[in-house]
């Protein structure tokens, strides 16, 4: 009897072609899911990850309240014109400590997993205020009142509290000045030298365009302008997997 004809004799008997399927389908499960067992982190780290600073992690608390992410995924996909569009594909590690991640199933705007540091925050801000007076064809809605509402940070420290208990590495030095950080991070004239130390590749100064207010556009602003520019990409080359 040759191997075709043992084969049809499985695919004749449906309780032996369902042991069958059960017993191949375990095997293939126990490899995929018993290695897990024995990792403490599926997630390969990267040189220059570190938290949100806390103004930083405000901005994104705004960023999930206003449903930005309905429109605006973060998350590159391994494609050519993906990565000549936005640039490097996303590395699982960029997202390590976001809860929840935003990489999003739709984009009715652009990917902004790399948007960092690509416009000025004077754009940002006229884009927030004004969409259609800097990319005429958006039908993003005006978020002009953004720099009109004052950043509430009573709560700021049980935020990273709350982000430290599921993983987090924020250091008890970083919940203890996390208040002074938030304010510092937007003001021209603090003093930055612990909160760069706690933070590093850290964008300082005025976001929203008025120094004398810590605004909610100021917190959205620096958390816009830190996403992408973490993790220093200057020496891979990503269109090399796509040639």
């Amino acid at each position: 009897m040759g191997l075709l004809d043992k084969h049809g004799v499985i695919e004749r008997n449906a309780t032996l072609l369902l042991v069958a399927g059960l017993v191949t389908v375990s095997i293939g499960g126990i490899v995929e899911i018993a290695p897990l067992f024995y990792l403490e982190n599926t997630i390969e780290e990267v040189e220059g990850m570190r938290p949100y600073t806390p103004l930083e992690l405000a901005g994104r608390n705004i960023y999930i309240r206003e449903g930005c992410y309905n429109c605006h995924s973060q998350m590159i996909r391994p494609f050519r014109d993906e990565v000549e569009r936005y640039g490097h594909y996303s590395l699982a590690a960029e997202s390590m400590y976001d809860h929840p991640f935003q990489w999003g199933s739709k984009r009715t705007g652009p990917d902004l997993a790399r948007v960092g540091d690509r416009y000025s925050n004077e754009w940002h801000v006229q884009h927030l205020k004004d969409p259609q007076s800097v990319v005429p064809e958006s039908i993003m809605p005006s978020y002009n009142f953004l720099a009109e509402a004052d950043l509430g940070f009573d709560n700021v420290k049980d935020h990273l509290v709350a982000n430290q208990r599921v993983g987090v590495p924020y250091t008890d030095e970083m919940v203890e000045n996390a208040e002074a950080d938030l304010n510092a991070q937007a003001d021209p004239d603090a003093d930055w030298e612990g909160l760069e130390a706690r933070y590093p590749k850290v964008v300082l100064g005025d976001f929203d365009g008025d120094p004398t207010r810590l605004t909610e556009m100021d917190a959205l602003v620096a958390y816009m302008q830190m996403l992408g520019t973490l993790v220093d990409f200057s020496s891979y080359d990503a269109q090399a997997n796509y040639r």
